[in-house]
């Protein structure tokens, strides 16, 4: 019997007609469904026998895995041990996307989804001791996924030797003849398949281009983090190098493999002449705790920095309005490193400097642990 097919608004589908088939994929139903890229057909991985149906309708064999779909980051992190490095970052700032993750696994029993699944769901979702997820950026994906509220495994909406559909009615009618449901929701927002990345410990391996190429996906595994006071020769200087000191140590490496690791710290003045380096002074109070920032030079707050940056911390309350006024698209980054202004030590002697330090270095390590670093 071929499948019901329910055309919906892609902006807002019609909220009783996914609750059905939701319900009926939480019992077992194979559905097609859109997401930003090409159109999926999934089923829940807790039935053994629509896992089987699934694979038929794809023409799996029953080593190969499917790829976990996911309505929201709680839900995702329940394949997976607890995320770090490249994992954390991506997640954070490329879901919901266009993005699909491969999560390596020692041990996928240990994970809350891995002990709870049967045999033939659990092949479907860690068969090659790794999980795929995707967490798609589609309101008819999402109201679907949220609503069926299980484990659900998907695959492009194509019969094997047909290129993925990325509109509804370019989902064949072989396909339609052996799935329950199709949510026809029109042409995909991209109209491009998903880039797959391959983790890799505390990096990553692109394994497929897609909507993001590797250039995109480098930038997207990288938190920019940048420092801003007035002349940036005293005060952000000096914060730049205690942040990267502070995250090599916590992250376990050298300063000097910062960037390999995903971290990249820069600092900036709201009135800095390019090219200047930073004060003897606080040089020396960095020299002190082991850092050496001699080859640093000043550079002025720019458009350019603020849209690469992740987090802009600033030392006053008048940096951070300067800064804002820069570029209002990023002013939701910036704050203040802490809580109240940090003086400017500039033409006083060593141990203001001294103080500032010490000031800056307790200010960082409080938000290095709010923010999870």
């Amino acid at each position: 019997m071929p499948a019901e097919r329910i055309k919906l608004d892609p902006e807002a589908p019609d909220s009783d007609a996914v609750q059905r088939v939701a319900k009926a994929m939480a019992d077992g139903a194979i559905v097609a469904f859109p997401t930003e890229t090409v159109y999926g057909v999934g089923t829940t991985a807790a039935n053994e026998d629509a896992v089987n149906r699934l694979r038929d309708v794809k023409g799996r064999e029953s080593t190969q895995p499917f790829t976990v779909h996911v309505a929201s980051r709680p839900w995702a992190e329940r394949f997976v041990p607890p995320l770090e490095g490249a994992a954390l970052h991506l997640v954070r700032k490329a879901w919901p996307g266009p993005l699909t993750l491969i999560f390596p696994l020692d041990d996928p029993k240990e994970t809350d989804i891995g002990g709870q699944l049967g045999e033939e769901g659990f092949r479907a979702v860690y068969g090659l001791g790794s999980v795929g997820i995707r967490y798609p950026q589609d309101a008819v994906a999402l109201d679907l996924l949220a609503a069926a509220d299980v484990p659900v495994i998907a695959s492009s909406a194509n019969v094997k030797g047909q290129q993925p559909p990325v509109s509804g009615d370019q989902i064949s009618d072989d396909l339609a003849e052996r799935v329950d449901f199709v949510l026809d929701a029109g042409p995909t927002r991209y109209r491009k398949a998903s880039t797959i990345v391959k983790l890799n410990g505390k990096n990553f391996e692109l394994i497929r281009p897609g909507v993001f190429d590797e250039r995109i996906v480098r930038r997207l595994a990288t938190v920019h983090i940048l420092f801003v006071c007035t002349g940036n020769t005293c005060r952000s200087p000096i914060a730049e190098g205690l942040c990267r000191k502070m995250l090599a140590e916590r992250i376990g490496c050298e300063i000097g493999e910062l960037e390999e690791r995903g971290y990249v710290v820069e600092s900036a003045g709201t009135m800095a002449w390019p090219g200047h380096p930073a004060s003897p002074e606080s040089l020396e109070v960095l020299r002190a705790r082991g850092v050496d920032a001699h080859n640093g030079r000043s550079q002025p707050v720019g458009i350019d920095l603020l849209h690469t940056a992740d987090h802009v911390l600033t030392m006053t309350a008048n940096h951070a309005e300067q800064v804002r006024s820069i570029s209002q698209r990023d002013a939701h980054k910036v704050r203040m490193l802490a809580d109240g202004d940090i003086g400017d030590p500039i033409g006083g002697p060593l141990a203001q400097y001294e103080a500032v330090a010490q000031e800056i270095e307790s200010a960082l390590a409080r938000w290095l642990d709010e923010v999870k670093i």
